[in-house]
């Protein structure tokens, strides 16, 4: 693999104005072999001295907040959740210097089984830890499974996603000016290619992305078995049951269809409602679409960006032909708009949609909102579970208890009662996905952290160890 430059487009013109080198297999081995001769060290400093250096960083990022502001903005095309990428590099530091210490605190027990003996766990950080962030929330995705390695005592080498790559700059600025972290933390800019050199490199890997790459990742880590955690794709569905307030849940699912211009692993791309509320909810649903607006000329006004990634606009499309020539109804929205040179997609609802449409089964990745009738509660977990996804979902009912009762029932492993989209404002609640939407330990709750070391037994004898002749006939 040898010199290669990357061409970058923006997303709100559709021009290549960015290029970068990408990172060399030779460079990769280098740079994570650095690091590991350094991770000891970082270990060492133990929680409090590692908590210490990170809060410099946050400071040292904050310092360069309008830097990454505006790169991050320039990536994606938006405003105010690029704002909210680079704010909640700090909440999420504090958070974890809050939560660490306890969690690692050293604690013995006495055996059950043998009295005599004293148990306790050591935490052996992973040394070099690999993660391969996607283009959808640069920032965010990147640090949500660097920080909590860092924190564990890990070095830690991040592969960004070759779409969004210009808040790489500010980002390694601000490490730099934090040489203790400087020495563990590297960014290798990169595609596909530099992704895999880096699986073939580390301990362990955490990837995010596609469901397709996350099966090469995971075959590239069974092969030098390593860990490989993967945060994969989704079909998210929603279930609105007679009874529900249907206001509410046509607002939460509008707003989670739509987030970041639907380019959320956790968006509400299927929706099932049962038959007796169907037609009150659609109207309901296509008059909040009607409302949503693109954030163009002005990216301050508006809900709605360019899509991102080139070639996104095609998926969509290819989505909503197959719809409509199955026999879908389109109530607003529908179809790719051009302005300035970007991509957009105004916020769609469909209905008259069944599973043999692309649109019910395969990750859209754009504002798309196919509604489909259930007769009972039955059908409905039925159809929510016809998925090769299993990401998260959302249930609304008339009380929480009927809501809880379907949400036990569906195969997925985030589930909001009468909202939507929960598992993005909350990350204390421990989650696993089903089917092919991830592999490997939560990154929510203590599992974010404790997911970065091997979990040593250390059994004191306080007694006398038993003898020869205690064994019997050997």
């Amino acid at each position: 693999m040898g010199e290669r430059t990357i061409p970058v487009r923006n997303p709100r013109t559709g021009v290549v104005d960015y290029q970068f080198q990408a990172t060399t297999e030779g460079a990769v081995e280098r740079e994570v072999a650095d690091m590991r001769e350094h991770q000891p060290a970082w270990d060492a400093l133990g929680i409090e001295g590692r908590s210490e250096v990170l809060r410099l960083w946050g400071a040292a990022v904050q310092e360069r907040r309008e830097a990454l502001l505006e790169a991050l903005v320039t990536d994606t095309g938006r405003y105010s959740l690029s704002r909210g990428e680079v704010l909640g590099v700090g909440r999420r530091i504090e958070a974890w210097c809050a939560q660490a210490p306890e969690l690692l605190a050293d604690s013995e027990q006495v055996s059950r089984v043998n009295s005599d003996v004293v148990l306790a766990n050591q935490y052996v950080p992973y040394c070099a830890v690999g993660v391969i962030s996607p283009w959808n929330f640069p920032l965010t995705l990147s640090l949500i499974d660097a920080l909590p390695a860092l924190f564990a005592g890990c070095g830690v080498a991040l592969k960004p996603s070759e779409v969004t790559p210009r808040f790489i700059r500010p980002l390694e600025e601000s490490i730099r000016a934090v040489p203790d972290l400087a020495r563990v933390f590297r960014i290798l800019p990169g595609d596909g290619e530099t992704g895999a050199a880096l699986v073939g490199q580390v301990d362990l890997i955490c990837f995010t992305g596609s469901v397709a790459t996350g099966r090469k990742v995971a075959a590239a880590a069974g092969e030098r078995f390593i860990p490989a955690y993967l945060e994969l794709g989704g079909k998210d569905p929603a279930m609105v049951m007679e009874g529900a307030d249907l206001e509410r849940a046509a607002d939460a699912i509008v707003r989670q269809g739509v987030l970041n211009s639907g380019q959320v692993c956790l968006s509400m791309e299927r929706v099932y409602v049962q038959e007796g509320a169907f037609d009150e909810f659609l109207d309901l649903l296509v008059a909040r679409a009607e409302k949503v607006r693109l954030n163009y000329p002005d990216m301050h006004s508006g809900h709605i960006g360019p899509l991102i990634r080139d070639g996104q606009a095609a998926v969509i499309e290819e989505h909503l032909a197959d719809a409509v020539a199955g026999g879908a109804t389109v109530h607003c929205g529908g179809k790719i708009e051009n302005h300035g040179g970007g991509d957009w997609c105004a916020a769609t609802v469909l209905s008259d949609v069944n599973h043999r449409m692309k649109i019910m089964t395969e990750e859209t990745f754009g504002p798309v909102i196919p509604v489909m009738k259930f007769s009972d509660a039955d059908e409905g977990i039925a159809l929510s579970n016809d998925s090769d996804y299993g990401l998260s979902a959302a249930v609304f009912a008339e009380t929480d208890e009927e809501a809880l009762n379907i949400a036990r029932r569906i195969n997925c492993g985030g589930m909001s009662i009468n909202d939507a989209g929960l598992q993005s404002v909350t990350t204390e609640c421990e989650k696993q996905s089903f089917n092919y939407s991830g592999l490997g330990a939560s990154r929510m709750g203590p599992s974010g952290l404790l997911r970065f070391f091997r979990k040593k037994a250390l059994m004191t004898q306080k007694g006398y160890p038993r003898t020869i002749d205690e064994l019997g006939e050997i």
